[in-house]
C-alpha cells in the first residue's frame, strides 16, 4: 500500500511513496509528538497510510492572509 500525501486544506493529491520502500517506523520516529500523529497521519481500511500536509498553493494563501491560520478550514 502507498503513503499517500493529501493537502489538509483543498485535500489536493501531493503525491505518494511506495510503503514497502519505507520502515514503518519512519512514520513515528521522526520529531512528532503522539496528538500531532493523531492529526496528521491517517490510517486507512485497508491499511493504507495519508499524511495531511500543505500544497504549494494554500501555502500561498496563508502567507498571504495570515488571519486563515486561526481556521481548521478555510476552503469551502
Amino acid at each position: 500500500m502507498p503513503i499517500h500525501y493529501k493537502c489538509r486544506h483543498c485535500e489536493t493529491e501531493i503525491g505518494q511513496l511506495p510503503f514497502d520502500s519505507i520502515d514503518e517506523q519512519f512514520l513515528t520516529k521522526h520529531e512528532i509528538t503522539p496528538e500531532e500523529q493523531h492529526e496528521y497521519i491517517v490510517n486507512g481500511a485497508e491499511g493504507e497510510y495519508t499524511v495531511q500536509c500543505i500544497c504549494e498553493e494554500c501555502q500561498n494563501s496563508l502567507q498571504k492572509f495570515p488571519n486563515y491560520y486561526a481556521l481548521k478550514k478555510w476552503i469551502q
